[in-house]
């Protein structure tokens, strides 16, 4: 297994440290490179670093408290419209910023914001409302993003197992 995904893990616990632009532009660029149907690209990004927003944004849901605590969060956003894979791509997206965060040295956690592809719920609002994003977009996520507190265990080759993998049938 290849060592950025033996690092990658959810981190929830930033130091105070900001994350360096390069290392934001670098991040970016992973996602921008993430497969998408039809070669689309439907995703579009919003930065904050904006303490006082990071904090609104914290609110918003029950389990995100940890978006204040870091340096930056990414907002995943698409037009649906462009394609009926937004989510499908967004996330493609999401997982090369967990990916290359963790090559970074950074830690990073997905914060859901999205829970119905077909309709909007009101933490979508909220979030769309605090930075301004078009109504003709959707909002999938939140990648809260920073420098990680502790030391957090890399997975290991043991996690493989067997017994979830089925050959030619189930």
């Amino acid at each position: 297994m290849n060592e950025i995904f033996k690092k990658r893990r959810s981190v929830r616990q930033f130091t105070d440290k900001e994350v360096e632009d390069e290392k934001i532009k670098q991040i970016l660029s992973a996602a921008m490179v993430a497969p998408s149907a039809n070669h689309v690209n439907p995703w579009e990004f919003v930065v904050v670093k904006d303490k006082n927003t990071l904090s609104r944004l914290s609110e918003i849901g029950m389990w995100q408290k940890f978006v204040a605590e870091s340096s930056v969060s990414i907002v995943i956003t698409a037009n649906p419209i462009d394609t009926d894979k937004w989510v499908q791509d967004c996330s493609i997206a999401a997982a090369h910023i967990y990916l290359e965060s963790a090559n970074q040295g950074l830690g990073v956690c997905w914060a859901n914001v999205m829970s119905d592809p077909m309709k909007p719920n009101e933490k979508e609002r909220l979030v769309k409302q605090v930075l301004n994003i078009p109504d003709s977009h959707r909002v999938l996520c939140i990648m809260a993003i920073g420098y990680p507190a502790k030391n957090v265990e890399e997975h290991s080759e043991d996690e493989y197992r067997e017994d979830k993998v089925h050959e030619e049938r189930w």
